[in-house]
């Protein structure tokens, strides 16, 4: 029932919102959905040499933002300004200037309020240089609006995350379409206006599997209130993919598994979010650990007793368990030549669908079974216990 209502609520907010026109682009907002679940709603303005936004982000609670962005003459950070307010008043309340960002000459000088105190650091600056706010979208409508003006094919648009400056490479496509390059999650397709403005960013091939669209005349505050409404009942968004730990214990053999878990959030799961016959990470995030303290035997493969990392190519038909001896690495790391083997996987369906990704070991005889649940859709590779 939470998520049909979020559901409604995120077709609500984009239905009630003008479609945008070329003309009216300066002053936009955007609604972005992760499923059928509103993750974020921003709205802004812009002007040749800044841009003033609000954002609302519900992951893993609602928070409310507004960012100042000053351009200097190359269309780079001059200086920026990030307050936060509380969730009882949002945008209503004085709020807290979190950070600022100050150009230095070929420095950009970085102070960010922590519950540790204030910290300071500085960054190199490049030229067109934009900030890059996790899950917030602004900074890309300013990307590709400068993007639309210059005549190539590609150009480089460097965006300060943290202390370092990362490439996002922006390509034309077609006179309504660009694709822009994560630096590690993947490419991003945009549907853009005549001025390059984003009227829809689809980032299904990207680990965060998100959609952008564009509205207007989006009413913040009342947005504001119905999320921390729903925050303050214990209803929150929740982490994108918490990490999991699940430990199990039977013949004399203890198990551990550690792995993040997304959601479904209504979205087709395998054949859809996770392609057919394509190696996944078999989870979120940092790459699934598998430990046990004895020896197992999976068919033909024998796996010693130690920890080892679980990816998965799964297939309509079952398809194959990875267990590769690499550890400590992110999901989006992969080295076959450390594979241990590659186990046949069975593939079943339940009545009930799951709605976070879950891992569990079960009890089986004298042995068990390793399944990996997620919908109505069940892998299931089982073991002997040497």
């Amino acid at each position: 029932m939470k998520n049909l209502l979020i559901a409604l609520f995120a077709v609500f907010v984009i239905a009630a919102c003008e479609s945008t026109t070329n003309d009216d682009r300066r002053q936009v907002g955007f609604v972005t959905l992760l499923g059928n679940d509103t993750l974020a709603v921003e709205q802004f303005e812009m002007s040749d040499s800044s841009i003033t936004a609000q954002v609302i982000l519900r992951t893993p609670q609602t928070t409310f933002s507004s960012f100042e962005l000053l351009l200097d003459e190359a269309g780079g950070i001059r200086e920026m300004t990030r307050t936060d307010f509380s969730l009882e008043s949002g945008f209503e309340s004085e709020g807290e200037v979190i950070q600022t960002i100050h150009r230095q000459g070929d420095s950009l000088w970085v102070e960010t309020q922590t519950d540790e105190g204030l910290q300071s650091h500085s960054a190199p600056y490049e030229e067109g240089v934009l900030p890059f706010i996790d899950m917030v979208h602004w900074p890309f409508e300013v990307a590709f609006v400068h993007a639309a003006d210059v005549d190539a094919d590609t150009i480089n648009q460097s965006m300060l995350t943290w202390n370092n400056i990362s490439n996002f490479v922006i390509a034309q496509i077609e006179d309504d379409s660009m694709t822009v390059r994560h630096p590690f999650r993947g490419v991003m397709g945009v549907d853009v206006a005549d001025n390059g403005g984003i009227e829809l960013l689809d980032a299904g091939l990207t680990t965060r599997k998100l959609k952008v669209y564009r509205t207007s005349g989006l009413d913040m505050n009342a947005i504001g209130q119905r999320f921390a409404a729903s925050d303050q009942q214990g209803n929150s968004f929740g982490e994108l993919s918490g990490a999991e730990t699940s430990e199990f214990s039977f013949h004399n053999t203890n198990f551990r598994v550690d792995y993040g878990s997304p959601q479904k959030r209504g979205r087709e799961l395998f054949g859809g979010i996770v392609p057919w016959g394509e190696r996944w990470r078999t989870g979120a995030n940092r790459a699934t650990h598998f430990y046990i303290s004895n020896d197992l035997q999976f068919g033909d493969l024998e796996v010693p007793a130690g920890e080892y990392t679980l990816y998965t190519i799964p297939e309509q038909d079952g398809g194959a368990l990875i267990i590769n001896t690499q550890t400590g690495q992110n999901g989006t790391s992969y080295d076959q030549s450390m594979d241990l083997g590659r186990i046949p996987m069975e593939i079943s369906t339940q009545n009930e669908s799951t709605e976070a990704f879950t891992i569990t070991v079960e009890e089986s005889g004298d042995g068990g079974v390793l399944k990996l649940i997620w919908g109505n859709t069940v892998f299931s590779s089982p073991f002997e216990i040497q």
